[in-house]
């Protein structure tokens, strides 16, 4: 899914879409640098757009995503609007953030509300900027964050356990089952692994997001590096990367100093000046990508000669339910999806090209949609 979002003359963002990736990091890392540049492109993509409501520590960003442009220069749509991810600047970070400290319980709860996390580690060698452990170490950063979200956890799982044994000695089946993962969870903690590798089975899994660990969330590490390694990254982000690959997480490279200066181009200028630095895109539309991935949703498409638009949904939504993202009452009367894959909808130039070749399908209630559906729904009133 490389490539740029096109530009974005008549862009309007509708209503929120309900992902959100927490942004975190130790002070002096450049988080605030990251998240600002983060919210001026909302700023700039909102601007076009009267009431969307900038709030002070979120960045509704849009996801970048070639194909958009294709399908509106095949059905030549008026407008073009892309999906998007929330990014939450959550403050107060520091040692000993799970015991309260710094704006330690405002951190906590937070972090919460988010459905992912991204670590930004600092990754560059600065005289001027202090790190705050007197050392740049990205893994000890990566291992302090880490540590504060487990201990938190700890304590909370502790203080459910008197009453859950209470209950599931009763005969409370339900108790029984809460305390079997409450115990696997706390083991799995006091051993220092992030609940996110707690094994679980699939029926648990409502019952373990209940929990609301926050070391249970899917991490993102974002290393920040010095402008000249913005490319390829240095020794420090590669430590990262590794680390990254052992936990199953995905870990992105980027220059906080080189977005700063980009989110204040026009579309035109940043390509010229992602060129200069022989940058193939922005980091932040990379951090965007992985944090949509990360997340594991996908995007299908809704196109007519109105407008060309990409809807989130997460892997494995059926068909009435992505139908649902456009307006409940297409999942309650959904009938039927018609369905044109995007490559059958570019190489046959359109809908009436995949209708005449067959390629145009008709997907019932149980149909799980794939990235890059056209879709057309059809339901009663």
């Amino acid at each position: 899914m490389a490539g740029t979002s096109p530009a974005m003359t008549a862009i309007k963002f509708e209503g929120h879409m309900g992902f959100k990736c927490g942004i975190v990091g130790l002070p002096n890392v450049g988080k605030s640098t990251l998240f600002n540049a983060l919210t001026e492109t909302a700023a700039a993509q909102a601007a076009n757009y009267p009431f969307c409501t900038i709030e002070p520590n979120v960045g509704a960003v849009a996801v970048p995503d070639s194909r958009l442009e294709k399908l509106a220069a095949i059905a030549k749509s008026q407008q073009i609007i892309p999906t998007q991810l929330t990014f939450v600047d959550i403050a107060g970070l520091v040692k000993g953030a799970s015991k309260g400290e710094g704006l330690g319980n405002q951190f906590l709860a937070n972090i919460r509300e988010v459905d992912a996390v991204a670590h930004v580690v600092r990754c560059f060698e600065d005289s001027d900027i202090t790190h705050v452990e007197g050392k740049i170490a990205p893994l000890a950063d990566i291992e302090t964050i880490e540590t504060e979200l487990m201990l938190a956890d700890l304590e909370s799982l502790e203080k459910r356990v008197d009453n859950l044994s209470k209950k599931a000695k009763g005969g409370d089946k339900d108790s029984k089952e809460q305390l079997d993962l409450v115990e696997r969870a706390l083991k799995l903690l006091r051993d220092g692994k992030p609940a996110r590798f707690l094994e679980r089975k699939p029926e648990e899994e409502r019952a373990f997001r209940m929990l609301g660990l926050l070391s249970s969330k899917p991490v993102l590490y974002v290393c920040n590096v010095e402008e000249s390694a913005a490319a390829n990254g240095n020794g420090f982000s590669q430590a990262v990367f590794e680390h990254a690959k052992k936990e199953g997480a995905v870990a992105v490279v980027i220059s906080a100093k080189i977005e700063s200066e980009i989110a204040t181009l026009s579309r035109a200028e940043r390509v010229d000046f992602l060129e200069t630095l022989e940058l193939e895109e922005a980091g932040l539309d990379r951090l965007i990508r992985a944090g949509y991935e990360l997340l594991h949703l996908i995007t299908y498409f809704t196109v007519g000669p109105k407008e060309a638009r990409a809807w989130t949904i997460t892997k494995g939504t059926k068909a009435p339910a992505a139908a649902g993202v456009i307006h409940t009452d297409f999942e309650k009367g959904f009938i039927r999806a018609e369905t044109i894959a995007f490559d059958d909808y570019v190489t046959l130039n359109g809908e009436a090209g995949a209708r005449d070749a067959g390629k145009l399908r008709l997907e019932g209630k149980e149909y799980v949609v794939a990235d890059g559906d056209v879709m057309h729904f059809r339901f009663n009133n």
